[in-house]
């Protein structure tokens, strides 16, 4: 760490110190003044870190502490953007410290463990904040580094893994998905009562799924757990059950012997379409999801906590939600569970990254597929994917799968926006965004200049809640 960084560091952690006090309800703290001094470079006083009583809470927090110091060293050699001043770019200080009030009391509440924001405009960073815990139970507060689960946030990062093929000749939007996994040639759908409720008969299906059709959920491939028919009860219930249950073989396999819930680009309903799309990723590069979005697009954008596993060394920052759903009373946990393999790197829902990490992702949509000099996509391309790809003839099913994203378009792998009103949330025509189920959203408004990733371990009902409070939250902070 260099001189220049010092102070900033110092500041950084004695923030965060003396608010770590407040959260963990300790204060007895001892006075030597030679306890654990810091000289700033430039200033005549130290910073004095006093000595804590070694208690088993005081314990803890001492613990916690050093966590801390060693990760605001690591984030301010990370952060994702240059910094502004709320001011400097449209936003008011007061408005946007409601943020933190807000989910304080929340926490307080315990309604949500812990969260991490991070807000940028016109390029730079206002805000990257943790609030809470990380680890309620163990006592471990939440960092700005911390990784969480980020559910159906990996669906918009395996299209731009597609796209980059598209780019290079090696896949076409149009083609069917037979091209790749010929098993998938002559699929039927279940056929419809006179209610309109599917059966145990089939037909044929009209036409092939397509690989748009898997960008853009009118595969009729559906998740098992949205629904209560009997072709619901065939499939699996979601992406992280998909890779635990099965490899990515298997899985191709039990696919291709269901029936179809819809004819193909009749019905945007949400599915496996880019837990398949990963698969033909992989069929194309010869490697697994990971290792070509690593190399393609993670290490490109230096999102380096993102990836489908969580190792030794970043198991210390992996977030954890709180044991029960503050509202259902239903046991919680990280699922999947990350420290452990799962059977395949499913593209619809089974990454981890931090925030910082998703923001860069974010900011590389926001910037036409640039990051700094370096190109990922062509403009044309990424405002091919931002664009709405149901038209009139497909019915629009986006609210059952997100009440938050209701009257909202389809682009590839993303929702977006119409219409400046008639949806729950404010935000601009042409926003785009596709949130966790895991407790985690994210969006950016092009018009606006803006982008918001927001980071919590809470993957109970109550998600929805806070994807509609932050969305109010930010917007009103906007001042210009």
């Amino acid at each position: 760490m260099t001189s220049t960084h010092f102070p900033k560091f110092v500041l950084l952690f004695r923030t965060h110190f003396h608010e770590l006090r407040k959260v963990m309800g300790t204060s007895k703290l001892i006075g030597s003044s030679a306890a654990f001094p810091f000289e700033v470079p430039g200033r005549n006083s130290p910073l004095v870190v006093q000595e804590l009583q070694m208690g088993g809470t005081s314990l803890r927090f001492l613990a916690t502490a050093l966590c801390l110091l060693a990760s605001a060293a690591s984030a301010l050699a990370a952060e994702p953007l240059p910094r502004a001043k709320p001011e400097e770019v449209g936003i008011s200080s007061e408005r946007l410290a409601r943020i933190g009030e807000v989910l304080k009391a929340d926490i307080a509440a315990g309604r949500i463990p812990g969260a991490v924001i991070a807000i940028a405009r016109h390029g730079r960073l206002v805000a990257l904040d943790a609030y809470g815990w990380r680890d309620k139970a163990a006592g471990v507060a939440m960092t700005t580094d911390a990784i969480f689960n980020i559910a159906s946030m990996t669906k918009p990062m395996t299209t731009v893994g597609a796209l980059m093929l598209y780019e290079r000749g090696q896949l076409l939007i149009g083609d069917p998905l037979s091209k790749y996994f010929p098993k998938f040639a002559s699929m039927r759908v279940a056929a419809r009562d006179a209610a309109g409720e599917p059966t145990a008969e089939t037909v044929a299906a009209d036409r092939q799924i397509t690989i748009q059709d898997l960008m853009r959920h009118t595969s009729g491939l559906i998740y098992g757990g949205r629904g209560n028919t009997l072709v619901h009860k065939m499939y699996p219930a979601g992406s992280g059950d998909a890779a635990r249950e099965y490899d990515g073989a298997a899985f191709m396999d039990k696919l291709a012997s269901l029936p179809l819930l819809y004819q193909p680009a009749t019905v945007w309903d949400y599915g496996f379409g880019l837990d398949v799309l990963g698969l033909t990723i992989e069929k194309i590069s010869g490697q697994t999801l990971g290792q070509y979005l690593k190399a393609n697009l993670f290490a490109p954008l230096g999102m380096n906590d993102t990836g489908f596993s969580i190792s030794a060394g970043q198991a210390a920052r992996y977030a954890k939600p709180l044991p029960e759903d503050p509202d259902t009373g239903k046991p919680q946990t990280r699922s999947p569970e990350l420290t452990q393999a799962i059977k395949f790197d499913c593209g619809g829902g089974c990454a981890a990254s931090t925030a910082s990490d998703y923001l860069r992702f974010a900011m590389m949509l926001m910037n036409d597929g640039r990051n700094g000099e370096a190109r990922l996509l062509g403009p044309r391309t990424v405002g091919y994917m931002l664009s709405d790809q149901l038209g009139p003839s497909i019915r629009n099913l986006v609210g059952n799968a997100d009440p938050t994203r209701a009257d909202y378009g389809f682009g590839l792998g993303l929702a977006v926006r119409t219409t400046p009103g008639v949806v729950k949330m404010m935000g601009s025509v042409g926003q785009f965004s596709w949130p966790g189920a895991s407790g985690t959203d994210w969006w950016v408004d092009p018009k606006e200049e803006l982008a918001v990733v927001y980071m919590s371990a809470a993957p109970g009902p109550l998600r929805w809640h806070y994807r509609q409070k932050i969305n109010a939250l930010v917007y009103q902070a906007i001042i210009d």
